[in-house]
């Protein structure tokens, strides 16, 4: 059951880190924030998204 719950877990972290990195690009931040925010989602995960959640760029 372990490997069943770990599994659902990560995909659903990378579904919410696609819809995160989307959300970044379509932002009306500069291409650097933009660049920096991306990065920072992918080199970071979970911190990643919980900070973009808070302090990220909005959007339109």
């Amino acid at each position: 059951m372990g490997i069943e719950v770990g599994g659902l877990l990560g995909l659903i972290h990378l579904i919410i880190a696609i819809w995160a990195i989307i959300k970044v690009a379509q932002s009306s931040a500069s291409g650097l924030s933009k660049l920096l925010w991306i990065l920072f989602i992918l080199l970071f995960p979970l911190i990643g998204l919980i900070v973009w959640f808070v302090a990220g760029p909005k959007g339109r």
